[in-house]
């Protein structure tokens, strides 16, 4: 779903949320021709950046490099934002491995306050940043009960910072019935692409300049949500929650 027109002649980074499972939402949309982004946004070239273990992965690997996936390494996003002419999108699912932990259905939890190395990025690059919200990617799968202190979540943390990447117990469907699998449930996708944030470029950005901008962000991003969460069943009532 497009809200704003971007320049083709700048580059831009877009902040993905929420990681649920396996960030259907975002492969979908930027590696995958199933949707209309090229028709929406033409002239770009758009790299969604992930984890650097799956390059580890023979076969699995070519398959992403073929799709546009790259690493989300520092060196990864400098080499495509620092591009000239411009026409280069970063996808970045900022919330990480640690928000797949609370991908429940209908929860709205977002790992973002301790997220500023994308700022960082941005500023030194002079990259325009663009929240974008997928309205249904947690409710892919449902999730084990895991809740913070449990037993099950304390372990699933600890291998976490051991492996770099989550494991949450999910289950959905099956390929002919409905009581479990792991094929994700029939829920729609809907992805949003926000208003871009214009960035000057700063070659050493302050602690200060990055807090603030990193504000503007969240700002934006709850913006965006509110605006549109009528459209896809969210209840009046419910918000963002920023960790």
């Amino acid at each position: 779903m497009k809200t704003w027109d971007l320049d083709p002649s700048h580059n831009y980074l877009f902040g993905f949320h929420p990681h649920g499972i396996f960030t259907a939402g975002a492969f979908g949309n930027f590696c995958s021709a199933y949707s209309d982004f090229k028709d929406l946004f033409p002239g770009f070239t758009v790299y969604l950046h992930v984890l650097q273990c799956w390059f580890y992965c023979p076969l699995f690997r070519e398959y992403l490099m073929s799709n546009g996936a790259v690493s989300v390494s520092k060196e990864s996003l400098s080499y495509v934002l620092s591009q000239e002419g411009g026409g280069n999108i970063s996808v970045i699912v900022l919330g990480g491995a640690k928000e797949a932990l609370d991908a429940h259905p209908g929860k709205l939890t977002l790992v973002i306050r301790p997220r500023k190395g994308f700022i960082k990025i941005a500023l030194t690059h002079g990259a325009h940043l663009v929240p974008v919200f997928s309205f249904g990617e947690n409710d892919l799968f449902k999730q084990i009960n895991n809740p913070e202190g449990s037993w099950l979540r304390t372990v699933q943390e600890k291998l976490q910072k051991i492996m770099g990447f989550s494991l949450p117990l999910f289950h959905a469907r099956g390929i002919f019935q409905y009581s479990f699998g792991f094929i994700p449930y029939r829920k729609p996708i809907h992805t949003v692409v926000g208003r871009p944030i214009p960035v000057q470029q700063t070659l050493h950005p302050t602690p200060e300049q990055i807090e603030e901008l990193h504000q503007t962000y969240m700002e934006e991003l709850r913006k965006l949500f509110e605006e549109h969460k009528g459209k896809y069943g969210i209840p009046e009532h419910e918000t963002l929650i920023f960790k």
